[in-house]
């Protein structure tokens, strides 16, 4: 079992940056929304700031690295490049499912960044079925302590799991133990999907049971499905996967929908971003964080150089729009009246 952990990590992440992955005919929304431009601003672009607030810290950006990879060789570089490159931009940082970090001692360092990121916020993730398989709470407290992480999230991958090989399908029961891990972890728990989205009335039962972040994770980005497909050779499988090459919950009904209905817990925006303009009209949706996977995992594969420039590209996109509609601050980005939704 170890080793089919550590072989499909590995393959995740050459699907990945190789294949095409994205659903068919679903998009994350953001292409209806809109700004009304400000041709007078009224502010000063160089004293715009990006200062934003996750889980009551504050933050020097509203930037988060998406849960991405860990538990194989190659994943090693990708997470130390990410973690050097987050310590010097201030981005969150998100660790792939480790599970693997529990079943199996290689590539453990994969996860263990903490050296090259000491002062930035780590999450640790866990597939939340896994609750189902034997994990408890102090299997959670070993994870947390392994990574010197400082929250938790669990994802939820239910469609995904049907198509994987050997997937863990009982995902009865669940919102019990979460509730308990939540009571009982010590440090903040959230909830992320893998690309399907989570809607307002999951999000609402989740933060009733102790939930600190909803990270959504809509559709329009990576579908694992269409992962799980290629790793597939069982035919039927493979036909049902593509069939749900469509399904989901597009990112920006997802940030609508859970914005509606939670107010205290913090919104992650992800699921199809890649650029700071996607990152402007998600939080001016009710946002708190967004967070970009794929679209900075080939230049992890490289150089931290790389990665750094792509996190300035999307930070001045972001100032960008903030500049374009007369915003100086997030929080006045979060109130913006100058934001649309136009018909395609």
């Amino acid at each position: 079992m170890p080793d089919s952990i550590n072989k499909r990590k590995a393959e995740h992440i050459q699907i990945t940056l190789n294949e095409k992955v994205t659903g068919n005919e679903i998009t994350t929304g953001l292409e209806r929304v809109h700004f009304i431009h400000n041709a007078l601003p009224e502010i000063n672009f160089s004293e715009i700031s990006i200062e934003s607030k996750f889980l009551e810290q504050n933050r020097p950006t509203p930037f988060m690295i998406s849960s991405m990879t860990g538990g194989a060789a190659f994943a090693e570089t990708i997470n130390r490049n990410l973690a050097i490159a987050a310590e010097e931009k201030g981005w969150i940082f998100a660790l792939g499912s480790m599970r693997a970090l529990i079943e199996s001692e290689e590539h453990r360092a994969s996860f263990q960044v903490r050296e090259y990121a000491p002062s930035v916020p780590i999450i640790a993730n866990l597939g939340a079925v896994q609750l189902n398989y034997g994990f408890d709470v102090d299997q959670c407290r070993r994870i947390i302590e392994m990574s010197d992480a400082n929250a938790l999230v669990l994802h939820l991958n239910s469609i995904q799991e049907v198509i994987q090989p050997n997937g863990d399908l009982n995902f009865k029961d669940l919102l019990v133990k979460i509730e308990e891990l939540t009571k009982t972890l010590g440090i903040p728990v959230g909830v992320k999907e893998v690309g399907w989205g989570i809607d307002g009335r999951t999000a609402k039962k989740l933060c009733d049971v102790g939930i600190s972040f909803i990270d959504v994770a809509g559709a329009g980005g990576t579908s694992w499905s269409q992962v799980e497909k290629y790793r597939s050779n069982d035919p039927v499988k493979r036909a049902a996967a593509e069939t749900f090459s469509v399904w989901g919950n597009s990112t920006v009904d997802c940030i609508v929908s859970v914005r509606e209905e939670i107010e205290e817990q913090s919104i992650v925006a992800s699921g199809g971003m890649y650029t700071g303009l996607d990152a402007a009209k998600s939080i001016a949706l009710g946002a708190d964080i967004v967070g970009f996977g794929r679209s900075i995992l080939k230049e992890a594969t490289q150089s931290v150089e790389d990665v750094m420039q792509v996190m300035e590209t999307k930070e001045l996109e972001l100032r960008m729009a903030m500049f374009g509609i007369g915003a100086a601050t997030i929080p006045e980005l979060h109130k913006s009246d100058r934001v649309i939704f136009k018909r395609i």
